[in-house]
């Protein structure tokens, strides 16, 4: 069952922990402050310095879930309609926050909610085409 559990569930609720528990709330400007804070810088070859935010952090550990989420919605088994249906739920939820809640009009939830868009869409794309690899369209000539 743990299939069907859509994984960028799992960013958005680090997102929603960092926000309302360290931010101070649904307030906007503590979000982007805590979210755009300096973690540690990297040290260049180049001879510049990377900082690095907590921010990039979250959008870096979301590519790596999407990839996993694009890998699992190859699978034409029945589980993968549950995990597309509740994709969408997580993509219509991740919505509602961006739209009414000010905490989450920032550039990293919107990332995240496009991660969860591309997400749903990929998989129902990938079943039609699946699905549509199993019919057979050959002619009726015999």
């Amino acid at each position: 069952m743990f299939a069907a559990f859509p994984l960028l569930a799992l960013p958005v609720l680090v997102y929603n922990l960092i926000v309302l528990t360290f931010a101070g709330g649904f307030a906007a400007n503590a979000a982007q402050y805590r979210l755009g804070e300096q973690l540690f810088t990297i040290h260049m070859t180049s001879g510049g310095d990377w900082a690095v935010s907590l921010g990039d952090l979250l959008i870096a550990a979301a590519l790596v879930v999407l990839f996993v989420e694009l890998l699992k919605s190859t699978t034409s088994r029945k589980i993968a309609i549950i995990n597309h249906s509740l994709s969408m739920v997580l993509f219509i939820g991740c919505l509602v926050e961006f739209l009414l809640f000010p905490a989450f009009g920032t550039s990293v939830f919107f990332l995240l909610t496009t991660m969860v868009l591309l997400d749903v869409l990929a998989g129902f794309i990938v079943t039609i085409v699946s699905a549509r690899r199993d019919m057979d369209f050959s002619d009726a000539r015999h």
